[in-house]
């Protein structure tokens, strides 16, 4: 007996959520829509009978709910996405996966991290036609690729939130880098915009790839017909995918240039008409998607092959603003360095992490994902820093310290690492560990002396200097710094009298006994991505 399809919520019923939701219903695996207009929840109960509501949070909700689908606008999608992991629901979201490339990044080392399916909606990846030619170009069916053309050209759907390059092109550089198996080395994307001087409406794309492969795209919203065709130049055969024809849709020419007085001369040949199985590819897409929530598989278009796509739209839309070619580094990390920061070969670096002006990670330390390094900082051998850690301007982490998750360094707080330094006397040996718990703070201009621990949700006043250990939660100020209080995990000081606090702001209750400060009823602290990337 097979087994009931998981539930899948939809959020957005637009002009393509209708067709997953239409989908999605003939799996019987659709369990509820969501969108904010009311007239389309209205055609959705009046057509499938299925449940509706505008609250996407109530859908987060919901552990009935295993999968979600995700088809909103694509400014929308990071937000989205980033939600459902966070509830623990396998995505399924629309090209494309996001629209700046760190938010990718983020979303990928979260998936990873809470252990979700991330798949994103690269249809052409699932048609028929389009495996087809994956399958001769292995085989060598078509000889040496030389040259691939694609056009998606149409009148409208006009976007004001994305323009044509990011609405179209998504599908066509994602077959691409499937059918070639890599990356564009480097692109030139040209663009007109004509119904508004800020959102290009065509443009043309030049891909240049290692293997000696150009390709061009051409996408437009101003066409008078349809059209959408990949045609791929071989060695021994030429190959012809138009997606708007039924009965041609995929057509090998056996055309061939012969040499005559040193001329290359055209030989033409007949069509050849490559049978395709009937299948919708938005089906097999979606019975994918069900497949993979069932037996925890990786998706063919799974979130690290989205990031490839995102890579080469943010170099096309780079050199669209440009007017020049741009190069894309195929090795790119998953972490943000400003030009003028030193990262050291051998350093571990986690995805989503920011490394701003004049900073320097040397070789043997370890950052986290998501972090936030500001100006002129300096992380030496052997530090380790944990996820979500921001380190303002002007900090210098020196060996033996240890930076756990969400820690808060202000601008130009001091570490230390040897109790009584000379500079004539090498005391390398000597490095007093110090360690700073999850969630700690430490104000701008505070000095922490080596060999201290500060506690998990401390908080250390600007300008203090802590010269012993600091407990949990502990609010400690002066010189020498001392507590004054007690802080709530939100950052906010509690109120009330021993041994029962409250926070004013968030609600959570605490009780301290012997100097000892813990939650009474302990809510869950959500977790970061942890995706770590060595720089080579």
């Amino acid at each position: 007996m097979e087994s009931a399809q998981p539930k899948i919520a939809v959020i957005g019923s637009g002009y393509w959520g209708k067709n997953l939701v239409r989908t999605l219903r003939a799996l019987a695996a659709l369990e509820c829509v969501c969108d904010i207009r009311d007239e389309a929840l209205s055609r959705i109960e009046a057509e499938f009978q299925v449940r509706t509501t505008r609250d996407p949070d109530a859908v987060l909700a919901d552990r009935s709910i295993q999968g979600v689908v995700i088809a909103t606008p694509a400014a929308d999608h990071y937000n989205m996405v980033r939600k459902s992991l966070l509830h623990d629901k396998d995505v399924y979201v629309e090209k494309p996966l996001a629209l700046h490339v760190e938010e990718g990044q983020e979303l990928v080392a979260l998936a990873s991290e809470r252990k979700r399916i991330l798949m994103v909606g690269h249809i052409l990846e699932y048609h028929p036609a389009v495996r087809e030619l994956k399958r001769l170009i292995s085989e060598g069916a078509l000889g040496n690729i030389q040259y691939i053309y694609s056009s998606r050209l149409n009148l409208g759907k006009l976007r004001t939130e994305e323009n044509i390059l990011w609405s179209f092109a998504p599908h066509d550089i994602s077959a691409i880098l499937y059918l070639l198996g890599e990356v564009p080395t480097h692109v030139m994307t040209q663009g007109g915009s004509y119904l508004n001087p800020q959102i290009p409406d065509t443009t043309l794309t030049t891909c240049e790839f290692r293997s000696g492969v150009k390709a061009h795209i051409f996408v437009s919203w101003l066409h008078p017909f349809k059209e959408q065709k990949l045609t791929i130049v071989g060695g021994k055969k030429m190959a012809v995918f138009d997606d708007v024809e039924r009965e041609r849709k995929l057509v090998l020419y056996d055309h061939r240039i012969a040499w005559v007085d040193r001329v290359p001369v055209a030989q033409k040949a007949a069509g050849q008409i490559v049978p395709l199985p009937a299948d919708e590819p938005l089906r097999i897409e979606c019975e994918h998607f069900l497949e993979c929530i069932r037996t925890r598989q990786v998706p063919r278009t799974c979130g690290e092959k989205a990031l490839g796509v995102l890579q080469v739209l943010d170099a096309c839309e780079r050199s669209l603003k440009q007017l020049s070619r741009v190069e894309i580094a195929v090795d790119r990390p998953l972490y943000h360095a400003h030009a003028s920061a030193s990262i050291d070969p051998g350093c571990e670096i986690g995805a989503g992490t920011r490394i701003w002006h004049f900073s320097h990670v040397m070789a043997g330390a370890k950052l986290g994902p998501n972090c936030n390094l500001g100006q002129n900082v300096v992380i030496s051998p052997g530090v380790k820093i944990g996820k979500n850690v921001k380190i303002q301007n002007n900090v210098s982490v020196y060996s033996g310290v240890e930076l756990e998750d969400d820690v808060f360094c202000g601008p130009s707080m001091v570490f230390t690492n040897v109790i009584n330094p000379r500079s004539h006397i090498s005391r390398k040996h000597e490095y007093r560990r110090t360690l700073v718990k999850q969630g700690a703070s430490i104000g701008a201009n505070a000095t922490v002396v080596c060999g201290v621990t500060l506690g998990k949700f401390s908080f250390v006043g600007a300008g203090a200097i802590v010269t012993r250990d600091v407990p949990d939660y502990a609010l400690v100020v002066g010189v020498p710094a001392e507590r004054i209080g007690w802080m709530c995990y939100c950052g906010v000081r509690l109120v009330g009298s021993s041994p029962e606090l409250k926070c004013p702001e968030c609600g959570r209750l605490y009780q301290v006994e012997s100097d000892v400060c813990r939650e009474a009823d302990p809510k869950p602290h959500v977790a970061k991505p942890d995706v770590l990337i060595t720089a080579a």
